[in-house]
């Protein structure tokens, strides 16, 4: 195993790097997270016509480059770092992770090659009022009516719900947990944007009565898909926030070497450098953790559960504290709206909670490992 990227894996990080360098600036985060729909759709447009990034880790046969999981992982980091408010992380994560896992071919070659062109754009509706990430979370309902299915309940805090074209629903049935497909614009589906702490990232609240639902899969049978998507979409966010921990680091020690108190740099002073020391190492561990697990994603290696459930704790409390000591470096301007420090600190605290905090992941990962 080589934890190392090859010399394409690091020109495609620098391509992305360039180009949401120029696509999502400060500037253009804070204007897309006042807009309903929180992503630019010709910047869209662009991610998936001239950089591929939409089918970067979707197999060829489904209208996808066929990358590995590394390169997905590369490329999140990079918009972690950026901060980009696009519906990537639940469209191209999310939503088609849970259809590839499904097993379902006829379902694969109806939604994939529209996720892989950015025409498409999917997430995945699994938590509700409870905000539980687990199977025993699931209290939706689908049952045949007419020979067809239809879906009742809730869901709350579906990444990009609101503009989703298409929403993979969790929900029960006679035979157990089942994944059905739902239009966005179904009738019966009432889609609600929630106000969130995080802006960067759009949620909503969906209430479902009688929606027309697709079978995905097999009845019952739907939960190791959705198990197995949630894992690998715990280590895409755990590379994501090691993008973003790495880019807060990087401000500070930015900051600790220009700002002058008591005439000379703050850096200089014991306490500002034992802090960044101890975010270096935090971010350092980070990247080793969500690297470990993108190499188990990507090789299907059954360590994967077992590594995502750690990437995604470690991750989540490592970004949360550098965000939070960023702030602290900065002294009174990290406090101020116009600063980005708060960006960065929301967006970690949302990250922390997405797919269930770092004490879930801890028990979890114990259940995992046979504690």
């Amino acid at each position: 195993m080589n934890l190392a990227f090859s010399d394409e894996q690091e020109e495609l990080r620098r391509s992305v790097r360039r180009f949401l360098a120029d696509k999502s600036p400060e500037s253009e985060v804070r204007r897309l997270m006042e807009t309903e729909s929180g992503y630019d759709a010709a910047v869209w447009a662009q991610m998936a016509q001239q950089l591929g990034l939409q089918g970067l880790a979707i197999p060829e046969e489904y209208g996808g480059s066929g990358f590995s999981f590394v390169e997905l992982v590369v490329v999140l980091e990079e918009m972690g770092r950026a901060l980009l408010c696009a519906p990537f992380f639940s469209s191209v994560v999310l939503g088609a992770a849970a259809v590839l896992a499904s097993g379902d071919e006829q379902v694969k070659g109806d939604v994939l090659p529209g996720i892989a062109s950015g025409e498409l754009r999917a997430t995945l509706a699994l938590t509700e009022d409870s905000g539980r990430w687990d199977e025993a979370g699931v209290t939706t309902e689908a049952r045949m009516s007419e020979g067809a299915w239809v879906v009742d309940g809730h869901k709350t805090f579906v990444l990009d719900g609101h503009t989703a074209d298409v929403i993979l629903v969790v929900a029960r049935t006679r035979g157990g947990v089942s994944l059905f497909l739902v239009d966005g614009d179904a009738g019966g589906l009432a889609r609600t944007a929630m106000p969130t702490m995080d802006q960067t990232r759009k949620q909503a609240r969906l209430v479902l009565s009688s929606v027309p639902g697709r079978l995905v899969g097999t009845e019952g049978g739907a939960w190791p898909a959705v198990s197995r998507a949630l894992d690998l979409a715990a280590v895409a966010l755990a590379a994501e926030q090691v993008g973003g921990a790495q880019r807060v680091l990087e401000m500070s020690v930015e900051y600790a070497k220009v700002r002058v108190q008591f005439g000379r740099p703050i850096g200089s002073f014991q306490a500002v450098k034992h802090k960044c020391a101890d975010m270096l190492l935090a971010v350092e561990s980070a990247k080793s953790a969500a690297y470990y697990a993108a190499w188990a994603a990507a090789e299907d290696d059954e360590e994967l559960p077992v590594m995502a459930s750690l990437a995604k704790a470690y991750c989540s409390e490592a970004y949360f504290k550098a965000a939070a000591d960023n702030i602290q470096i900065h002294g009174g301007i990290g406090f101020t709206w116009d600063h980005p420090a708060h960006l960065y600190f929301k967006r970690a605290k949302s990250s922390e909670l997405i797919l269930g905090d770092p004490a879930y992941h801890r028990e979890l990962l114990a259940q995992r490992i046979g504690f």
